[in-house]
């Protein structure tokens, strides 16, 4: 079983440009995975007319607090203590290997966020939705895994796409510019994982398109 990811893992890119390079580290970190649920929900809370209408600041701030926690602090300090124990070899999940663990954990954090937003009945669908999508993102990203190395930052920006499209299905506001940001981002961050030398093509499509349909799918279920 080792093997079948080694093998994989040790494909042989060409050596990037320290341009290349400084452009791949920016848009790589500014735009991780990680952050994506940060970046939709402060658009949701303080951009979109709609979404979180009624909610008084107080409210807005420990919506923000609790994606902050479950959607990002605890699966980056999973990693972190997986990388202190020995678990993982690098904290950057570099092969597929490494990401099996960290996915599991991410997931479960997840889903604990989505039932918590889901009990809550004050939360718009629409945003518990999309945290359904990224629980549902991270259980395809898995299965995924055991075949190749799906680009993550794919799929958090296919998440980004596809939440907006549903917002533009929804007519619930303008969406021709934020759409049209997400698909600039979305360019530039999968351009930046080639350029380093991270991902093949297909790797970058594959998780766009894994993080779109999830996307779809959550809506589906529960809008």
């Amino acid at each position: 079983m080792n093997k079948s990811f080694d093998v994989e893992d040790k494909l042989v890119f060409e050596k990037p440009t320290t341009a290349g390079k400084l452009f791949s580290i920016f848009f790589s970190w500014v735009f991780h995975p990680v952050f994506m649920p940060l970046y939709v929900s402060m658009f949701l809370l303080y951009v979109h007319p709609d979404a979180f209408a009624g909610f008084s600041a107080m409210a807005k701030k420990q919506t923000l607090l609790i994606v902050v926690l479950n959607l990002i602090a605890f699966p980056v300090i999973s990693v972190l203590l997986l990388k202190a124990l020995g678990f993982i070899d690098s904290f950057f999940l570099r092969t597929r290997k490494d990401r099996i663990i960290p996915y599991i954990a991410s997931g479960i954090f997840f889903f604990w966020a989505y039932t918590v937003f889901r009990q809550q009945p004050q939360y718009p669908l629409l945003f518990t939705a999309y945290v359904f999508g990224i629980f549902l993102a991270s259980s395809a990203a898995l299965l995924a895994n055991i075949y190749f190395k799906v680009s993550m930052h794919a799929i958090g920006l296919g998440g980004l796409l596809g939440f907006f499209l549903i917002l533009l299905f929804h007519q619930s506001m303008l969406m021709s510019w934020p759409l049209s940001l997400a698909l600039l981002i979305t360019g530039m961050v999968c351009s930046a994982r080639l350029v380093g030398g991270h991902h093949q093509p297909f790797d970058i499509y594959a998780g766009l398109l894994l993080g779109i349909f999830t996307q779809l799918i959550a809506s589906w279920v529960l809008v």
